[in-house]
């Protein structure tokens, strides 16, 4: 029987005992509890439901609008008296869609509704999208809250070309990377603000999915955010980014796809948020060709990859997993590829070496029914082609972390997302996981479902309260230094394994061919290669 939440508490419901909700401090008898918090910036007023407090849309930085469009984050504005904070802040402009405002630049804590005087443990979270989708107000935070007895915080930042445009004098600042400067952002308001709203600001654990996941192995490596980060969850997230040359010849496509082909800067300023919005077709999309953070400026002196591999980066303990299918379902533009077609498309990636990859993945081992879509699923899962997402890659880089952080742990996550519908089965696919942490009022589980969500809700907490994702009355996680790694299952059935998943992923195949990154979306390789969708 499945169940549709109409309360998020349900999904922890089955596992959760009133003791272990409680274990993290007692209620202090002289606690002071408020709706109304004094920020730096002036007083706020959230709301209570349930046994959560939740302050929404506090401004984190000016809003991002005239003079100060692509310009660096300024702190925001004060305002008199107590600012209601019971409703969202407006998403900051999309790839697509018609809702358009600039002033986004707003942020939402959540906290237990219970007086403690102690301090707190923080997750904030980044929400994924390409850079170029998305809103923290997507993501209730209250039974991470609740659950955990932390405080969550979610926030906004500047996507697509609003916040990664790259252009020679656009600012000062040289790198276009004012997304990830507003992320900085909300970090530094949660290091002179949190405590206020019962939070510990030397206890802050940042989190993100996709490409919220990028930015945080982006954040580890900026020097900007030292002593800003005390803990780091990456989920289905590696370490891409942009070198100059490469973002500022998207700078340029875009100003000419804008009608601002020559006087670039002075041009594009001239223009509405619609109108740039309307430029950006060929801006999103969040392949090699879409926004992504820019190395070799200020901010982000060196490409978080060699940050990372190098230990030039915030030795932090680490959270870091992917799907066990991360990109099955992006192969879905190939479902009528023919057995040349698909073949091509390995000499393509693969080129001499093509032969052998079809030998390991050949069509036979794969079902009848939109064969070569499952077979490139695999591929491009175990080779890690899109940003290094998955595979095989993947447990690499997590070895990498844990050279410099011994206290970093490794998962894949192998369950449907509660949503999957339709004929082709997209397995435990990108950001799958993502609904079992903050499911929706609209989510359907089955109970072994909520089981795995309640498991992994309490494991993310234990991570977020103690730098180790262990939960008491569940699977022992190990560490990488040990070889090991959880694989999340549903039904209680999560169980601890070798880190390298070689036998399943070929591991041994990809070590020695190298990891070329796909330059191309599904769509337009699958048109390069000849396939025609049905």
């Amino acid at each position: 029987m499945r169940k549709r939440l109409k309360w998020l508490g349900a999904a922890v419901a089955l596992t959760v005992t009133a003791a272990s909700l409680a274990a993290g401090a007692p209620a202090a008898a002289n606690a002071v509890h408020s709706l109304v918090v004094q920020t730096e910036a002036g007083q706020v007023r959230g709301k209570t439901t349930g046994a959560v407090d939740s302050f929404l849309g506090i401004p984190f930085a000016a809003p991002p609008v005239g003079g100060l469009r692509w310009q660096p984050p300024q702190p925001a504005p004060s305002w008199p008296g107590v600012r209601p904070a019971t409703s969202y802040g407006p998403a900051c402009p999309q790839g697509s869609g018609t809702a358009v405002t600039e002033d986004c630049l707003y942020l939402n804590a959540y906290r237990p509704a219970r007086p403690t005087n102690e301090r707190l443990p923080v997750l904030v979270w980044i929400h994924g999208g390409g850079f170029s989708s998305g809103s923290g107000s997507e993501f209730d935070g209250s039974l991470l809250a609740e659950t955990n007895n932390i405080v969550v915080v979610t926030i906004n930042y500047r996507l697509g070309a609003f916040g990664f445009l790259n252009l020679p004098g656009l600012s000062k600042s040289g790198g276009g990377n004012y997304g990830l400067l507003d992320q900085v952002a909300a970090l530094n308001w949660a290091n002179d603000n949190i405590d206020r709203f019962g939070g510990d600001h030397n206890a802050v654990t940042v989190s993100g999915l996709s490409a919220g996941g990028h930015s945080v192995c982006a954040l580890l490596s900026s020097p900007l955010t030292r002593g800003l980060i005390d803990g780091a969850i990456i989920q289905s997230g590696g370490c891409p980014s942009h070198t100059v040359t490469e973002s500022q010849a998207a700078g340029a496509r875009f100003a000419t796809d804008g009608g601002c082909p020559t006087d670039s800067v002075s041009c594009l300023r001239t223009k509405s948020a619609a109108e740039l919005q309307a430029a950006s077709a060929g801006f999103r999309g969040g392949i090699l060709s879409g926004p992504l953070p820019t190395a070799g400026v200020p901010e982000l002196p060196l490409p978080p990859a060699d940050a990372v591999r190098t230990g030039r980066f915030e030795r932090v303990p680490l959270l870091i997993g992917s799907t066990r299918d991360e990109v099955r379902g992006w192969a879905l533009p190939f479902r009528t590829a023919t057995p040349a077609q698909y073949s091509k498309s390995l000499e393509y990636l693969f080129g001499e070496h093509a032969a052998d990859v079809e030998k390991q993945y050949p069509l036979s081992a794969f079902p009848a029914q939109d064969t070569a879509a499952y077979a490139l699923g695999a591929v491009w899962t175990d080779s890690s082609v899109f940003y290094g997402l998955g595979g095989c890659q993947y447990a690499q880089l997590a070895q990498q972390f844990s050279k410099y952080q011994p206290k970093t742990f490794l998962y894949r996550f192998d369950a449907r997302s509660p949503s999957a519908r339709g004929a082709f089965d997209a397995g435990a696919s990108h950001a799958a996981d993502q609904a079992y942490l903050w499911p929706t009022a609209t989510s359907v589980y089955d109970r072994d479902q909520l089981r795995l969500s309640a498991e992994m809700v309490r494991y993310w907490g234990a991570f977020v309260r103690r730098g180790t994702p262990d939960a008491a009355g569940q699977a022992e996680w190990p560490s990488v230094k040990d070889k090991r790694a959880m694989v999340l299952q549903p039904g209680g059935s999560s169980t601890v394994t070798s880190t390298a998943f070689a036998a399943a992923q070929h591991c041994d195949l990809w070590n020695s061919i190298g990891y070329p990154w796909l330059d191309l979306d599904p769509d337009r390789f699958a048109q390069q290669v000849g396939v025609v969708r049905r």
